[in-house]
């Protein structure tokens, strides 16, 4: 029987890889997608860099919107980093700040929304899927890798909060990427399936959680719309500090973005199925390129990137704690997100 599985597994791949020769060509549709324009971000433009907005498809037919920032006065192929993130925010927020700024360092960098989010395409709308989030960063890569201002072999990524977790999972996988950092990082699947501080690690919890997603399905295919979440209501006086945090972050001006899910549109209930059922980062000790996680000291999340460093192996990984920083703090606080470090780090490991 370990014979026959064996010889099966083997034609399988071989029917794969003759189908790959045989170079066959599969159209890939491009979603038309409405960008704006004008400049909607939630931090100033820098007059140091060159934006425009791009789009590029993943693998999965869905077209994704990004900003491209490049340096002015630069020639030649540049070193490329795509950035995303948080989870639930868009490219006008945090992400578009951090590639920004890296571009005002010398990197060519887009910031991207994710499938089913902000001006990318997918359908139906705010939707969370650890694979095809994990594949974003891999198409953004795939569109890096064949600009003519760009070195291939000098790419990198940066995930933001839940895309942080994304980020090293697409590392696991995709050997183009050289560098990665992952800051204020979230194990979404992980939070997702056993709650703070794994506080619903148990079997009971999850079947309850189940029970309760699969009968919203129901309710969602009888009535044809798709239940959403209630994202950062207003805390209470006693509510815990990162929400108060997050409140502050994405429900005032410090933040806010009308095409932001986590600034009141909300997530689409049931995508918390696939977190729940698909832990992310079970290859992230196989990961042979350079990693950078970077957190807050006083973040209530620096357990995800704590134990996320743990498993990873090589040394050309690093764990930076940024003293004083809460989680939201390395959203866009200049004075706490550590850009030397960051820009350190890529330079030696793009190169």
């Amino acid at each position: 029987m370990k014979a026959l599985t064996i010889l099966v597994a083997s034609q399988l791949v071989l029917g794969l890889s003759a189908f790959a020769q045989a170079g066959q060509a599969v159209d890939t549709p491009t979603e038309k997608l409405e960008l704006t324009q004008e400049w909607d971000k939630v931090f100033p433009k820098s007059s140091q860099v060159k934006h425009s907005k791009v789009t590029f498809h993943n693998r999965y037919g869905i077209t994704l919107a990004a900003d491209l920032y490049i340096p002015k006065n630069v020639s030649g192929k540049l070193p490329a980093i795509a950035v995303s993130g948080p989870f639930g925010a868009v490219k006008e927020q945090s992400s578009g700040l951090y590639a920004q700024t890296l571009a005002e360092r010398g990197f060519l960098t887009i910031a991207f929304d994710p499938s089913f989010t902000g001006e990318s395409g997918g359908q139906p709308r705010s939707v969370a899927s650890p694979d095809i989030n994990t594949e974003d960063f891999s198409a953004a890569v795939d569109y890096l890798a064949t600009r003519d201002d760009v070195d291939a072999e000098r790419i990198g990524i940066l995930g933001i909060c839940g895309f942080g977790g994304f980020a090293i999972n697409a590392a696991a996988v995709d050997t183009r990427i050289k560098a990665t950092v992952a800051s204020t990082m979230y194990d979404i699947c992980r939070g997702t399936a056993n709650g703070y501080f794994d506080a619903n690690d148990n079997a009971e919890a999850r079947y309850q959680m189940r029970k309760q997603l699969n009968a919203q399905r129901t309710e969602d295919y009888r009535n044809g719309t798709y239940k959403r979440t209630v994202m950062n209501p207003k805390p209470e006086a006693d509510a815990p500090q990162f929400m108060k945090d997050y409140y502050d972050y994405y429900k005032t001006e410090r933040g806010f973005h009308p095409r932001s899910i986590n600034s009141g549109l909300g997530w689409n209930v049931t995508s918390s199925l696939s977190l729940l059922n698909m832990p992310i980062l079970a290859y992230s000790d196989e990961i042979r390129s350079a990693v950078l996680v970077v957190h807050g000291e006083k973040a209530h999340s620096r357990y995800f990137g704590e134990d996320a460093f743990k498993k990873l192996k090589g040394d050309n990984k690093e764990l930076l704690i940024v003293p004083g920083a809460n989680h939201t703090d390395l959203y866009d606080n200049l004075e706490k997100i550590p850009f030397d470090k960051i820009e350190q780090f890529y330079r030696k490991y793009l190169k």
